[in-house]
């Protein structure tokens, strides 16, 4: 990859600053939780891989910032890191999935000195992104064989590089499309109101010199009536029991047009990011933005001052729409609820 999303750094969190895109490629360097946590808030970093990645770093972070004798002040203080970790994306499972993955390794060394428990959740937080890497990369070698030679892929919002430790899930299968020889092309949707498709897609597949053309998120249904689309691959952030997945807001709509138009719409998301203890999309907690997310767009207002505004930054798409999921253990498809279990040894 020609940029670093987050990595561990002479003890501080390093994070290419997301809001800065395309503008200016800018590094934010985090030496303290809190600060890790806003940046999760901020939309510094996002992507749920890459949130987790975050979170992860943020707990190492954290249990070096702790003052404690015991183990029990320290486990203490620890809850507390968490906590605040867990209270910036209320969606993206992968964030409670590494806070979770991060307090089992404090726990399961709570009779060693606290030194050693903090090198260990060090370890584990540079372990939970070496290994997104190496995931992203599976799940693209599993999603390849799906893309055809010629294709046009239609993708919204990111999932590459920037949402993950690298490579990218969507933006993982369609590179080891590419890297295969396959001569594909990308549409990217522009992604209100973050603009992630304009900002982050279209630059990071530029950057790697992979076609792409975007058009703004109301043109997916004349390109995929046209015949011009003939693949849809995006992200998740959370996946229920039955299949129903949650992504960045407007990927339902791309489902169901996609759908319409016979074209296969496939989800690419790690096996974290499954949440099996929800039955259905409709318990998946949906997070709710500032209005002026809308209102304005890089600072500049593009509504009536006082409009009311509601802001939900995702939506679900239902099982019935997605014609597989792809993980790094390979490509679900039909029986979403039975094989998602039989993935995770259920």
């Amino acid at each position: 990859m020609s940029f670093r999303t987050i990595e561990w750094r002479d003890n501080k969190v390093v994070m290419i600053d997301q809001t800065r895109l395309p503008g200016e490629e800018v590094y934010n360097v985090y030496e303290d939780f809190q600060s890790v946590a806003e940046a999760i808030r901020g939309m510094i970093i996002r992507g749920a891989p890459a949130i987790g990645v975050a979170a992860a770093m943020g707990v190492a972070l954290g249990a070096r910032e702790i003052i404690a004798d015991t183990y029990e002040s320290f486990s203490r203080q620890l809850t507390n890191v968490c906590d605040v970790l867990a209270r910036t994306r209320p969606t993206a499972v992968n964030l409670f999935w590494a806070i979770e993955r991060m307090k089992r390794v404090a726990e399961s060394n709570k009779d060693r000195d606290l030194h050693f428990i903090r090198e260990t959740l060090k370890a584990e937080a540079i372990r939970i992104e070496e290994e997104d890497l190496e995931i992203c990369r599976a799940i693209g070698r599993h999603g390849a064989p799906l893309i055809r030679e010629g294709a046009t892929v239609l993708t919204h919002c990111n999932a590459g590089g920037l949402a993950t430790a690298g490579y990218g899930t969507a933006l993982g299968v369609i590179r080891a499309a590419h890297e295969a020889g396959k001569n594909i092309q990308v549409f990217a949707d522009e992604t209100r109101p973050w603009l992630q498709g304009a900002r982050l897609t279209a630059w990071e597949l530029m950057k790697d010199g992979i076609p792409v053309t975007l058009i703004a998120d109301n043109m997916a249904g004349y390109f995929m009536k046209k015949g011009a689309i003939t693949a849809c691959v995006v992200g998740a952030d959370r996946i229920a029991a039955n299949g129903d997945t949650a992504n960045k807001i407007g990927t339902y709509s791309v489902a169901v047009l996609a759908k319409e138009n016979k074209i296969p719409f496939y989800v690419a998301a790690p096996v974290s990011t499954l949440d099996l203890s929800l039955k259905s999309g409709d318990e998946i907690p949906i997070e709710e933005r500032h209005a002026c997310e809308v209102t304005h767009l890089q600072g500049l207002p593009v509504a009536p001052e006082g409009v009311k505004v509601r802001n939900p930054a995702f939506d679900v798409t239902p099982a019935k729409y997605i014609a597989g999921i792809i993980t790094e253990k390979g490509v679900v498809r039909g029986d979403y609820e039975r094989e998602l279990k039989a993935l995770v040894g259920q």
